[in-house]
């Protein structure tokens, strides 16, 4: 069932462009702070804006925030004290992700209705239990939770149905039983899956178990098509014949972005680390005994492909997190304590009882290991084969090393795009569709 419309309540009084007549600015400093119940200088900006329900004049706040494990947005929200109404919506502050996300949440407890949840205007949220969905663009992006995601999919569902019952009164009883199926969902007898499909890569779902591997969600990045390229008004860029090869092995490239923490104009040099060749014939796993603080010091490639794992602290690092890396392993251990000591979800008002104490373990003993004081093993595994962990052993071997190939799995080359790739005799049609 496709929920064609389901938009909050009145969506025609969205709020019209701001009035001059009163303006409150934030606390100065970085204009996106982490969003935290404790920042009390984290304030929104208050405007007065025109109401488009009742025609009279209302206030629109504004709020820049960041979100670890996440990114920048603006949270929204417009509220009329004349007639009532309000409304609030989520945007991002970033750009578009090089690559869509899709999150696969299966709920199997009344605690995963609660997990926060960013939904942007472009994802596509589905049930499949159901047969359920709201398209892309038919609901403006919000910050809620699994729960809030469903009230709002059936607020939208009840808004027409006085005008169905009056013209349409078989159509109006069928929406109605599909009501009284969501309605249920919310109690949680079954297990039902969750699907966030964000072309844009600007989606959420939260992982409450950080830093560990969360078993319920699964969250895969993926290429986007030709149409979803054009719905979110992408242009591929037209192919040019270049005279020559530019040789960028030795080149730094400088290029003006802004900087992170205060989002101020900034230059970024940059040199080209990333692998450029072509997926290797097997995978690889990378398993390091770490005994002692001069491990620290190893060179490490860490290509977008890999994840990383540390079975003593029971932490797994998924595909694509952290991006690509050319750095120490020193270096990526702190980049993975600054990533998972910064959820707001674990520390703010929204955590659950004991996460804020497991996460203060979880830093203490990452910091061990980075002081030499707690063995461990720090694992890399990259089915592209294009990841490196330095040998300070070489040429011979390293007792405190292991690397192994294998042949990857169909599930890890489906991620890689190489299920669908036809490498011989492609002039002569199309790869047979499986």
């Amino acid at each position: 069932m496709l929920a064609e419309g389901a938009l909050e309540p009145g969506t025609p009084a969205a709020p019209a462009a701001p009035s001059p007549a009163r303006v409150r600015a934030p606390a100065s400093g970085n204009l996106f702070r982490p969003i935290s119940a404790e920042d009390e200088e984290q304030q929104p900006t208050e405007i007065e804006s025109l109401c488009m329900n009742c025609y009279r004049n209302g206030v629109t706040r504004l709020l820049l925030t960041k979100i670890p494990f996440f990114r920048e947005i603006i949270v929204s929200s417009f509220s009329c004290e004349h007639c009532g109404w309000n409304n609030t919506e989520i945007q991002s502050a970033g750009r578009i992700q090089d690559q869509g996300v899709r999150y696969t949440l299966t709920v199997r407890a009344q605690e995963d209705m609660n997990r926060e949840v960013v939904k942007t205007e472009s994802a596509t949220t589905r049930i499949p239990e159901l047969d359920f969905e709201i398209p892309a663009f038919s609901q403006k992006g919000a910050l809620t939770t699994v729960e809030g995601l469903i009230n709002r999919a059936i607020s939208g569902l009840e808004q027409d149905q006085p005008m169905r019952r009056a013209s349409e009164e078989t159509i109006a009883e069928r929406i109605d039983e599909f009501i009284v199926k969501l309605k249920e969902l919310k109690q949680v007898a079954s297990p039902f899956t969750l699907i966030i499909d964000d072309p844009s890569g600007n989606s959420f779902v939260e992982n409450p178990f950080a830093p560990q591997k969360d078993e319920a969600l699964v969250i895969t990045h993926y290429n986007r098509t030709s149409k979803q390229e054009e719905m979110l008004g992408l242009q591929a860029e037209a192919s040019e014949e270049k005279p020559e090869e530019d040789d960028l092995r030795n080149e730094v490239l400088q290029f003006n972005t802004n900087c992170p923490e205060c989002n101020a104009p900034a230059q970024t040099n940059m040199k080209l680390v990333k692998s450029g060749g072509a997926v290797e014939p097997l995978g690889t796993r990378i398993t390091l005994h770490i005994t002692d603080p001069s491990d620290m010091t190893r060179d490490l490639l860490k290509s977008e492909t890999c994840s990383v794992e540390i079975p003593e602290l029971e932490f797994e690092l998924g595909m694509a997190v952290l991006g690509g890396k050319f750095t120490t392993l020193e270096g990526l251990l702190k980049d993975i304590r600054e990533l998972v000591t910064k959820n707001p979800f674990t520390l703010g008002d929204s955590s659950s009882p004991g996460q804020a104490e497991k996460l203060q373990e979880f830093s203490q003993k990452l910091d061990q290991i980075i002081e030499g004081s707690m063995k461990a093993h720090f694992i890399m595994d990259d089915p592209a084969g294009n990841s490196y962990l330095q040998n300070v052993y070489a040429p011979e071997d390293d007792p405190e090393m292991k690397v192994e190939c294998y042949t990857r799995t169909f599930d890890q080359n489906e991620e890689l795009g190489l299920n669908d790739m036809k490498t011989e005799g492609y002039e002569t049609g199309l790869a047979p569709q499986r």
